[in-house]
Formats: structure tokens, sequence, C-alpha cells
């Protein structure tokens, strides 16, 4: 498998360190970093670690430096100071089956592919222990998923953010993960989104291109790099437009990276409704100049919706195990065609 998670590829940028892995990280201090926070020079020399978790490693004792422990993340460095972290290692605990209903679009004995619901976490991770997708699927298929995605990801082959709705894979058995990944991996399987922007892109379609990596303002956020990160494009195409306030918009992807659609799209100025990570835009806030051309009440409607309006809407692979070509579609889901219907009347 190549995440992200996604747009919604797993990958390791979203979670920290690998799963299974454990400590001790060194790090040396370089001449350029004298003088900064101990924290800052940490998140910054370990790519694997944010800025909060190694916070949240000096709290908890787990860094090391001059023969003692160190818990004072506004400490000063110096050049040459070499620093341990112990990165407790990873949680084994295996999710339980729940019984959360799930939408199957299809199913057979090696996939099965799900419409996901906005609100709906694909797999266990830090403040979401279970009532994941992945619960779901354990109630669902037993004991027949496939185990390559570890302990806590069965079956699990691609994600979809928390709130984006619409089309998932999932492998039954090894065979069809292997065969799904190698997919992924050369970029056969694709994958279509309709999202709902501010603004009208200009032009109308395009490719939109751009390393994504961690944001050096907010460690929380994903962005387009000059240096580093992770090659990403994504082609789109405008199929409806509300005067110069919104769009909606077709977006393929060519690649998977961490919140990619919602990154490219903020990147050439027109973000998602709803976003709450990046819809703000340069004003500050949601919706910036475009949500001003709008007349109450749309405007409320859209700059209150309550998740980024995202789906993924259409699906196409060769089923691992067959070979045949084969897509599955789903439609807007009602949050989002309410918004439609809403700005048509302006």
């Amino acid at each position: 498998m190549p995440d992200d998670m996604s747009d919604d590829f797993f990958d390791p940028e979203d979670g920290g360190s690998p799963a299974g892995t454990a400590g001790p990280l060194a790090y040396t201090i370089p001449d350029e970093a004298a003088g900064q926070r101990l924290d800052k020079a940490l998140a910054a020399g370990l790519p694997d670690l944010s800025r909060s978790r190694v916070q949240a490693l000096l709290e908890q004792g787990c860094v090391r430096g001059d023969g003692r422990t160190i818990t004072d993340p506004s400490l000063r460095v110096k050049p040459g100071q070499t620093f341990e972290v112990q990165v407790p290692g990873a949680e084994t605990a295996e999710p339980v089956p729940q019984d959360i209903p799930i939408d199957v679009v299809y199913e057979d004995a090696d996939v099965l592919v799900i419409d996901k619901p906005a609100g709906l976490v694909v797999h266990p991770a830090a403040g979401n222990p279970d009532g994941t997708l992945v619960n779901a699927l354990l109630a669902h298929c037993g004991d027949s998923l496939s185990g390559i995605g570890g302990v806590k990801r069965p079956g699990i082959v691609h994600r979809l953010d928390k709130d984006t709705s619409g089309l998932m894979v999932v492998a039954k058995n090894d065979r069809a993960h292997h065969g799904l990944s190698e997919q992924f991996s050369d970029r056969t399987l694709s994958r279509t989104y309709m999202a709902l922007v501010w603004g009208v892109p200009n032009p109308t379609q395009g490719r939109i291109e751009g390393n994504i990596g961690r944001s050096s303002a907010d460690r929380k956020k994903m962005a387009v790099v000059t240096g580093g990160g992770k090659h990403a494009a994504t082609k789109y195409r405008v199929l409806k437009s509300f005067g110069m306030a919104a769009s909606l918009v077709e977006c393929v992807l060519e690649t998977g990276r961490t919140h990619q659609i919602r990154v490219h799209l903020t990147h050439i100025g027109h973000p998602l409704v709803g976003d709450p990570l990046y819809g703000r835009g340069r004003s500050g806030r949601p919706g910036g100049k475009f949500a001003s051309l709008l007349p109450e009440p749309v405007r409320s409607g859209l700059v209150g919706f309550s998740r980024q309006a995202l789906h993924a809407a259409a699906l196409t692979f060769r089923h691992p195990v067959s070979g045949e070509i084969v897509t599955f579609r789903s439609p807007i889901p009602a949050d989002i065609h309410e918004l439609i219907v809403t700005l048509e009347t302006v």
C-alpha cells in the first residue's frame, strides 16, 4: 500500500510513528537550530513526530539529554546537544465487533464496497478507540477480513476522512488486499469526488500539482510545500457554478495524499464549504469574500455547514480475483444536495 490519508490513502504522516515501532530516537541539534525551543527543534528533526506529540512525550518523561530526563518543552537548545526520545510501542489491543449499520453497495467472497456516511471514523486511533468502520466490518464479516492492514485496520486498503462521505473498497482476504494495493500503487484504480467549494475556479477545468507535506505554520494541517513533501496531483472540472459565490467541482485523484483534495483546492483559493481545517481562507472567516456574495439565509446555511462538503462519488477498479473491471457510483448525499438546492434559489 502506498497513508492519508486521503486525500484518503492510509499515510504514516497522519498518525506519527508507524504502528508497532518504538524508540529510542536520537537527534543531535544542528548549528542552525541554536536557541530554538526543544519541542520545536525535535519536531523539525524527527519528522515522524508532531510538535504536540513531542510535548506529550516530554511531559511523560520520555526525553533525555545531557544525562538527565527533560520535561521542559521551552528549553533552549545548543548546537551539538544530543537528545534521546523513547517512543512507546503502539497499543496492540484488537478492535471488537460492534453492530454498527453500514451501507453495503456490493459484496462477494473477496471484496466489499461500502458507502460510508459522514461522521464515521474508518479505523481505531487516538480519541476513537471504537465505534469505527473497522468495528462494523468485524461484526459484518467476522474473521474473513484481510489481516494485511494490521491489528487495528483489518481489510482496510484506503480510507476516507471522518467527515468525508462516499465509496470505499475493503479487502476480505489477503489476495484481494494485494491486488487492490497494487492498483492504488500503479494508479489504475480510479476515484472521483464531488466537492462543493467557495468561489469558481478559473480555469473551470485543469490539473493541480504540488507536493503535499506538513504545514510549517500548523502541524495539524497539510499544505502544498516548496521543499520536501510527497508528489500530489488532482484533476478537476467545474460542473455547476452558483454566481461567483460557490461551485460544484468534480475531482479525480491521480495520487492519494493526506487531505489531498482539501489542500489542493485551498491552494488555488477555493476551499471546501464547511471545511473546519482549511475553509476559512485568508480573511479568517468561513467562505471569506465569497460568503459575502450570498444573501441570508443562504450564506448562513453554507457558513454553518457541519462538515467538509466532499463526497467520494465513483470508484472503478479491476476485481483483484476475477479481473473484471467494475464501477460503482454513489449519489450526492442529502446534506450536500440540500445546500445545492438552496444555492440554486439565489
